[in-house]
């Protein structure tokens, strides 16, 4: 039953997305900190974060919405890759990975060949590397 009656109450409203999570994310991350500080500031601007998200979960204006949580995407996600890319190498354990000088192509060569000489496909260049 009152389950039925919140979602006859959402519709049409926008719900939650990706901005929304970090904005519930950064909340707690203020209060947390509110915790340990006792700073009056951080637990007014975390109130302020909750209180954006919880307008953006409730509006019905969706094309505003999506928008915003387009231009989030596009400002995260470049932040995103590179984290992906150096969890991926911290992880690999087969390989050395290494920036061309010449042009800054990242190349991987396979660990324990001793000093080799590495062919950038990019650019051409040659160099020496210990792997």
């Amino acid at each position: 039953m009152i389950r039925r009656s919140l979602a006859r109450f959402m519709t049409g409203r926008y719900g939650g997305d990706q901005l929304n999570l970090f904005l519930i994310l950064l909340y707690c991350l203020f209060y947390v900190v509110f915790l340990f500080t006792r700073l009056l500031a951080l637990q007014v601007l975390g109130t302020v974060v909750l209180a954006v998200s919880l307008f953006r979960s409730l509006s019905r204006n969706l094309e505003r919405r999506r928008a915003e949580n387009s231009r989030f995407l596009q400002t995260v996600r470049p932040l995103w890759r590179k984290w992906a890319a150096f969890r991926a190498r911290a992880h690999d354990k087969e390989h050395r990975y290494f920036k061309c000088p010449n042009c800054g192509q990242m190349m991987r060569v396979p660990r324990g060949k001793g000093r080799i000489t590495v062919h950038c496909r990019a650019c051409g260049a040659a160099f020496e590397e210990k792997s």
